[in-house]
């Protein structure tokens, strides 16, 4: 039978935040159904919530597949209309579904939405991953309202309002299960990091909509399973945008673009490199170098991406680069760097 909205929490050696934050969800919840996606934990999260939460349906995986894997092996498992992937280091307000909910009921060219994402640390500060809706550059670089790079801004009311944006953050996202199935869910390459964005640009290749509900807001606590700092994750992000940007840009402007994101990468390592950080200078070669093993793969990649696409004019992209607007320019706001196109 399938339900309307399931709530599906992928976890990881989470049994914290599953004790921290699962009471919430529960508690503000209830029009939906929860689901916790074991991707193969080590710690006793299984055990933690056979005894504690026994009515909440488990799938339970036998390893760690990655953020995009782990949800693809996990939703083909869950019949709903929507689905909502929820990170698990996440609490969540009262109220905080229906204002999603009604958003995307209204309009059935918006795919997917999410809230306004803050950090739970500093609850009057945007939270990195999301924020107030996510955008891109013409270099496949993302940002948001309210993050710019490493930057996130207050909160002051000036994200209050529901607004299209580029991309969705995973974090917290309400899809259509339909929509998400039907292009492909998250690309299983790329592990973690950027799945969600280049799934959105599927879904804006489509013609679909994505967006912000500043009505409704959740606390993240962030990097729960790989620390900002973490190399892997500098690898990750590095590698999954530069294939996701050859896979969703138009042709002939991918060769172009393509080739000065690899020059901005180069120029990035060499910065690392004069700083004495060898390892992230290697991180940005890994990266590259992964790029031109798989060339042609990430090619078939793009033919299958390219053969759902409707549009390619999206006023969400930044006509221009973000790195150049936030270190040579310095802004450092969402509002001084849109408000100069």
């Amino acid at each position: 039978m399938q339900t309307k909205v399931a709530v599906v929490i992928l976890n990881y050696n989470g049994k914290k935040y599953l004790a921290q934050f699962l009471p919430s969800v529960i508690a503000y919840t209830q029009e939906a159904k929860i689901i916790v996606a074991d991707n193969g934990s080590t710690d006793d999260s299984l055990v933690f919530l056979s005894e504690q939460y026994p009515d909440i349906e488990v799938i339970a995986m036998s390893q760690n597949t990655g953020f995009s894997t782990g949800y693809n092996l996990a939703l083909r498992q869950v019949k709903a209309e929507y689905y909502v992937l929820l990170n698990s280091d996440i609490e969540v307000s009262p109220h905080w579904l229906s204002p999603l909910l009604r958003l995307i009921e209204g309009n059935p060219q918006i795919a997917a939405c999410q809230p306004k994402i803050k950090a739970f640390h500093a609850k009057h500060q945007f939270e990195h991953a999301g924020a107030g809706g996510g955008f891109i550059d013409i270099f496949g670089f993302p940002f948001c309202r309210g993050r710019i790079l490493d930057l996130t801004e207050k909160d002051l009311g000036q994200y209050d309002d529901n607004k299209e944006v580029f991309w969705t953050s995973g974090a917290c996202m309400l899809i259509r299960a339909n929509l998400y199935h039907e292009l492909g869910g998250l690309d299983d390459d790329f592990f973690a990091h950027m799945e969600e964005i280049d799934l959105c640009w599927r879904l804006k290749n489509a013609g679909y909509h994505l967006f912000y509900c500043g009505e409704s807001e959740v606390f993240h606590v962030g990097g729960g399973t790989l620390s900002y700092q973490s190399p892997k994750k500098l690898y990750l992000n590095f590698r999954n945008s530069l294939v996701m940007l050859v896979k969703n840009t138009p042709f002939p402007a991918v060769l172009c673009l393509t080739f000065l994101r690899m020059v901005i990468d180069g120029v990035g390592g060499i910065w690392f490199l004069f700083r004495g950080n060898w390892r992230n200078f290697y991180v940005v070669l890994q990266s590259h170098f992964y790029f031109y093993r798989h060339f042609f793969s990430i090619l078939q990649k793009r033919k299958k991406a390219r053969s759902v696409a409707k549009t390619d004019v999206h006023p969400q992209i930044f006509k221009g680069s973000i790195v150049w607007e936030y270190f040579i320019k310095k802004k450092k706001k969402f509002s001084e760097i849109i408000n100069s196109q």
